[in-house]
C-alpha cells in the first residue's frame, strides 16, 4: 500500500504486470499514479515526478507532482489533497459550520496536518483561537516544508499546533469549543483514524466539548451514487444517534474521481437561507471563496434521490467492533517502454 513500483512494460500474458497493474505501450518514459477506487475500477493520472515517498510511525506518505492536479498529498495510498482543487474540499468542510454558528471564536481541528483547514478557518474574522491536533508530527513538518500555500496559516498567532491523538487531547482539555472539525484521514482498515468515527467517541468526547450552539463537522468519505454506502451513510446515521440536527452534504472533487461527503451536526437547528449565508460570508470572511456560496451550499445539501433513500434507510451505527472502511489504495509507479 502506497509503495513505489517500477515496470518495464513486460506483460505476464493477461494484460497485467506482476503487480497487477495494467500494461499499456508508450512512446516515451512516463510516470503514473493509480488508485484502486473499488473492485474492478482504478483511477490513473500522469505524474511529472514523485517528489517524496516515505513512512512515518503511523502511516505512509507521498508527495506527487501530477500533470492534471499539481502537487498531491497521498497518505496510506489514498489521495488526500491536490493543489488545483483542494479548495473545494476545505471550503466545504470549514465554512458551513462556522457560518451557521452565531459567533464562532474557538475551534478544535482533529487532524488537519496539511494546514489547509486551519488556513480556511483563519480567514474568519470572528475566530480568536484554532487548535490543530494531529497525531503525526512528521506529516505536519512535511506539509509545512512543501505546501507553500499554507505557510501563512502555520505562522498565524491564533493557531496552536498540538501533536497528539485527538481523542486523548480532547479528553484531557477542560475548555469547550464553538466548532469541532474532523479533518481526519479516511477510515482505512489498520489506519490510525477509524476509532474517531464511532458513536462512543462522538457521544462521550466530542459532544461534551461543544459550547451551546456548538457544531461538529466531519469529512465522511465518498458520497457518489455507487460509493456512498461505504461509510457516508453510516457516519450520518451514527451522528443522528448523538445530535438532534444532522445535515449531510456533498460536492464533486475532480482529483478524487468521485463526489465527496461531509456531515454537520448540532443540537441547534440549521436555519440559515442561501441569502443569509452569503451575507455572513461578506461580513465574516476575508477574501472571496472560490467554490462555496449560499446557493452552492443549498445545492450541496440537496442530495440525489438514491443517496437520500440510503441515508433514510441506514441502520448501521459505527463502532470499533462494527467499523466500516474505505475501499482500495493507490500506487505511484514508473512505466517504461521495453
Amino acid at each position: 500500500m502506497g509503495d513505489i513500483s517500477y515496470t518495464n512494460g513486460i506483460s505476464n500474458g493477461n494484460g497485467c504486470n506482476g503487480n497487477g497493474h495494467s500494461v499499456v505501450s508508450y512512446n516515451r518514459k512516463s510516470c503514473w499514479y493509480e488508485e484502486e477506487i473499488e473492485e474492478n475500477l482504478r483511477w490513473c493520472f500522469a505524474l511529472n515526478s514523485i517528489l517524496h515517498t516515505g513512512a512515518t510511525q503511523f502511516q505512509d506518505i507521498q508527495l506527487l507532482d501530477t500533470k492534471p492536479f499539481g502537487k498531491a498529498l497521498v497518505i496510506d495510498g489514498k489521495l488526500q489533497s491536490a493543489e488545483t482543487d483542494e479548495f473545494i474540499y476545505h471550503e466545504s468542510l470549514v465554512h458551513p459550520p462556522l457560518l451557521h454558528n452565531p459567533n464562532a471564536k474557538t475551534i478544535f481541528i482533529m487532524g488537519g496536518g496539511e494546514g489547509s483547514t486551519a488556513r480556511e478557518l483563519l480567514r474568519h474574522k470572528t475566530v480568536e483561537k484554532v487548535i490543530m491536533c494531529d497525531i503525526d508530527e512528521e506529516v505536519v513538518d512535511f506539509c509545512k516544508s512543501y505546501l507553500v500555500v499554507n505557510r501563512e496559516a502555520f505562522c498565524d498567532p491564533r493557531l496552536e499546533l498540538i501533536i497528539n491523538d485527538a481523542r486523548a487531547e480532547l479528553e484531557r482539555r477542560e475548555e469547550c469549543y464553538d466548532v469541532i472539525v474532523g479533518d481526519l484521514a479516511d477510515p482505512i482498515e489498520g489506519g490510525p483514524c477509524y476509532k474517531l468515527y464511532t458513536k462512543s467517541f462522538y457521544e462521550s468526547i466530542v459532544k461534551p466539548r461543544l459550547n451551546q450552539d456548538g457544531i461538529f463537522v466531519t469529512q465522511a468519505g465518498p458520497a457518489g451514487i455507487f460509493s456512498h454506502t461505504e461509510v457516508f451513510t453510516c457516519i450520518y446515521n451514527t451522528l443522528r444517534q448523538v445530535f438532534k440536527y444532522v445535515v449531510p452534504y456533498s460536492a464533486h472533487i475532480p482529483s478524487y474521481a468521485d463526489i465527496w461527503g461531509w456531515v454537520m451536526a448540532s443540537d441547534t437547528p440549521f436555519v440559515l437561507t442561501a441569502d443569509e449565508l452569503d451575507l455572513r460570508m461578506k461580513q465574516r470572511i476575508k477574501g472571496e471563496n472560490q467554490y462555496l456560496d449560499g446557493k452552492t451550499f443549498t445545492s450541496s445539501s440537496t442530495l440525489s434521490k438514491a443517496v437520500r433513500k440510503s441515508l433514510n434507510s441506514e441502520t448501521h451505527v459505527y463502532t470499533e467492533k462494527s467499523a466500516r472502511f474505505i475501499y482500495g489504495h493507490g500506487t505511484a509507479y514508473k512505466h517504461n517502454q521495453a
